[in-house]
């Protein structure tokens, strides 16, 4: 993890909460998806499993990337893009996230 402020990779704070799940912080099941709320830039950082609400944490990115340093190769991920891998040391593959419509 950087060791100063400035070398901060991403356009979010460290500090910034994001979404995450109980196996991940646990260090049971790896970040297989990640994705960033096209309307604020939030951060999901998931198994890519479903889960139940129970299992949702709110921890710093920061946190995160000091649980997985691989998720620093996601600091240009814009809002509105999802990035996925097929396991931990797997190359991501990305795309936009389809816009979404009121009807």
């Amino acid at each position: 993890m950087p060791s100063e402020p400035r070398d901060w990779p991403f356009d979010s704070p460290p500090d910034v909460a994001c979404l995450t799940v109980r196996s991940i912080v646990e260090g049971v099941k790896p970040v297989l998806m990640a994705s960033r709320d096209a309307n604020d830039g939030a951060w999901q950082l998931l198994t890519g499993d479903a889960f139940d609400a129970a299992e949702e944490m709110r921890v710093s990115l920061a946190s995160m990337i000091g649980r997985d340093p691989t998720l620093l190769q996601l600091a240009d991920l814009q809002p509105g893009w999802m990035a996925w891998r097929e396991h931990l040391g797997a190359p991501w593959s990305r795309h936009a996230e389809a816009a979404q419509t009121d009807d």
